[in-house]
């Protein structure tokens, strides 16, 4: 969910991200969902972005910055199917962009280009006036103007089936565009309100992409003839995975202190050595590598030779050119619920799930051994520091397991009960098990039950990282149904790490009593025991899925559920178990956004019955909603009170909360790699990076010491 044109939107770069809920009629009262404080509840964000800023007077001129990115993007039109990260990093760096996202993640003009930006006018219909910055031109020299805007939006609406975009939310809402006073002017009239229109044009391509059907699908995919940013687009090369980017001469804001940016394809588990090969500068890292710089740093260039997972020994001395800079992602890890059929299909199930779960040790699982803040996320729609933020937790109920026994209890399952025969020996699930795919791994990577053998155990001993993100897989279709070409995704393929070894007592040894307490036996119900399938990729880098959804498994067998843990390929996991809803749990993440009211609203959108009688979730992938939370969504796109709308989007958390579909677990970390003396780049957090101050020091020069409250 972001801005930049590539996410969840009605779908990155992304993404893509970011899974949805309900609450029962009558269940909670609009009044005790929402609450209210004199206090902003949107807080501060946990961390703020780690990039070793520094003036520009003391970065010098010239160099080459080599940045890892996951792979060369298959199109540089961050408004098709298959855009990725990688495709909105270069979107930010050689186009337009009317705002951009500050430390907060809230939307800020881009002076470069805008001069201003208003709503001139409500009735009869929302009028918003774009003064463009005088001396904003594209690389040809023509002036970016009204043709630009309008061209964008004819593409974008919907209305012409020939262009193959992969969302046209806002843009369906415009009726026309104008010429304004003078040439700098656009005018911009919407057929209904839309409170998200800051989110449009951004980026804004050239007329020269937009303007015909043939342009948008084939003619940007690999170049980008006409630019108007701090650089432009040299060269797309595959066969070395490598992406060129060089300043642009005709820019007319601050000069670019770099002459190039060498985006280069390099997977997450080949960084570190490429890193001390001397091969790249910049890298986004796995947790369990970011040790191995540290004990460089503690080395004092001894040579010390230091391993990392699937790595060859690298001498100590070989990374101490590097720092390690730490913030958090705007992109959140939740526990999704399928509620689809099965024994999650029963709400007080799901929300028997939910308060099992100690959301404050799952965070510090992963969190609290990278120095990083271990609190919950408590929104679907937001994280904290961002506007419309405000902890809706309460609306579900924190862990208690007593609460989620009575709620087992009420929906019929009983401890101990009968368990007919041929069910004990099934291998499925009794919730959305589906049929067992080719490409499930076996041995230690295929299935298990938690706490029936020592598996758990072997997977306790986790470096862990970040989770699966549905952007990698799923993007949005043309048509807005969810499926394997879901929304918007995070496509970076990455795990983060939790600690080593896990909690003390999380994983006993098989045999040993369970805690006093909680009742032998599990749960069964219509001669079925509640078991319930935890599906996770098993790829490079999946340690922390393992160590959280071990620890997941823990708590649930405290009440009686039984979780059966089933690894598979990363291909398959969201196309052939997320997507196609065959799971009862699962772990993925979903990018915060700017604006929620149009990119989260296809994440928890109510399903409804397609043309073809298949059902059409959008990115709904745990496939529960309601009417009501739809409707608040529409309420909270169409106001233009930015008060009325944040109250409005909070209420919709509240109910998505109550419904126990998607339960938001911690922020993923983010930690990078960067060479000494390299500045303004790091861990950006919520922020837009500034390409033009980004550098090397001047010899004996020293960065700025980071902004107030970083």
């Amino acid at each position: 969910m972001s801005h930049d044109g590539v996410g969840p939107k009605p779908v990155r770069p992304s993404a893509a991200l970011r899974s949805a809920a309900f609450l029962a009629a009558g269940a909670l009262a609009v009044s005790a969902l929402t609450g209210c404080s004199a206090e902003d509840p949107a807080g501060k964000p946990l961390a703020g972005p780690d990039v070793a800023p520094a003036a520009r007077a003391v970065i010098a001129d010239g160099g080459t910055l080599r940045w890892a990115v996951d792979d060369v993007p298959e199109t540089l039109n961050t408004f098709q199917s298959d855009a990725d990260a990688a495709t909105g990093r270069i979107a930010q760096a050689v186009l337009p962009s009317m705002y951009r996202l500050d430390r907060k993640g809230r939307p800020v003009r881009d002076a470069d280009y805008l001069e201003s930006a208003k709503v001139v006018k409500t009735e009869p219909k929302q009028v918003v006036v774009y003064k463009l910055n005088q001396q904003a031109v594209w690389s040809d020299g023509r002036e970016i103007g009204a043709a630009d805007f309008a061209a964008q939006w004819r593409a974008l609406s919907g209305k012409d089936s020939a262009y193959w975009t992969a969302r046209n939310a806002g843009y369906d809402r415009i009726e026309k565009i104008e010429r304004g006073a003078n040439d700098l002017e656009v005018k911009v009239t919407f057929a209904k309100p839309y409170a998200d229109w800051q989110s449009l044009f951004t980026p804004l391509y050239p007329k020269d992409v937009m303007g015909t059907p043939d342009a948008f699908n084939d003619g940007a995919r690999r170049k980008l003839k006409v630019t108007a940013g701090p650089f432009s687009l040299k060269q797309v090369d595959t066969k070395n995975e490598q992406v060129t980017l060089v300043r642009n001469p005709r820019w007319w804001g601050r000069p670019a202190k770099l002459d190039e940016i060498d985006l280069k394809a390099v997977p997450l588990d080949k960084r570190a050595d490429a890193l001390a090969d001397g091969k790249l500068d910049l890298a986004e890292i796995d947790p369990s590598d970011a040790g191995r710089f540290t004990l460089a740093g503690r080395a004092n260039g001894t040579g010390t030779p230091l391993m990392g997972p699937g790595s060859r020994r690298t001498p100590a001395k070989a990374l101490q050119g590097f720092a390690v800079r730490k913030s958090l992602e705007p992109a959140y890890t939740q526990l999704a619920l399928n509620g689809s059929e099965g024994p999650l299909a029963d709400e007080r199930v799901r929300r028997a799930v939910a308060r099992s779960l100690d959301r404050v040790s799952l965070a510090e699982t992963v969190l609290k051994p990278l120095g990083l803040p271990a609190v919950p996320v408590g929104s679907h729609l937001a994280l904290s520091g961002q506007a419309v933020y405000a902890d809706n937790s309460g609306a579900l109920g924190g862990e208690d397991t007593a609460k989620a026994q009575a709620l087992l209890a009420d929906a019929g399952w009983v401890r101990g009960g009968p368990v007919a025969e041929e069910k004990k020996k099934a291998d499925k699930a009794a919730g959305a098990a589906g049929k067992k795919s080719d490409d499930e791994s076996e041995g230690d990577d295929g299935t298990y039950i938690v706490g029936e053998d020592d598996k758990d155990d072997k997977n306790g001993d986790s470096r862990g990282g970040d989770d699966k993100d549905p952007r990698d897989h799923a993007r949005k279709q043309e048509n807005g149904k969810g499926s394997e070409e879901g929304g918007k995704h995070l496509a970076d393929g990455r795990q983060y790490a939790g600690q080593q070894g896990g909690a003390p007592g999380a994983y006993a040894p098989k045999g040993t009593a369970a805690p006093a307490g909680v009742a032998a036996g599990p749960l069964a119900k219509n001669g079925k025991p509640l078991t319930l399938r935890f599906v996770l990729p098993s790829g490079t880098g999946s340690e922390v899925l393992s160590t959280v959804a071990d620890r997941i498994g823990r708590m649930l067998q405290r009440v009686g559920i039984t979780t059966q843990i089933t690894k598979v390929s990363d291909d398959s996991y969201f196309k052939d178990h997320i997507a196609s809803g065959q799971f009862d749990l699962a772990l993925y993440s979903w990018p915060s956004s700017a604006f929620p009211a149009t990119d989260a609203r296809p994440v928890y959108a109510k399903p409804v019955p397609a043309a073809d009688g298949s059902l059409d979730v959008e990115q709904n992938y745990t496939r529960i909603g309601t009417d009501q939370v739809d409707q608040l969504f529409d309420q909270a796109a169409g106001t233009l009170d930015g008060s009325e709308s944040r109250s409005l989007l909070r209420k919709a958390d509240s109910r998505i909360w109550a419904g126990a579909a998607s339960i938001p677990l911690y922020q993923r970390p983010q930690l990078t790699a960067a060479k000494k003396g390299l500045v303004n780049a790091g861990s950006f957090g919520f922020q837009t990076p500034v390409y033009e101050d980004m550098g090397f020091l001047k010899k004996g020069a020293r960065p700025a010491p980071a902004p107030s409250g970083h």
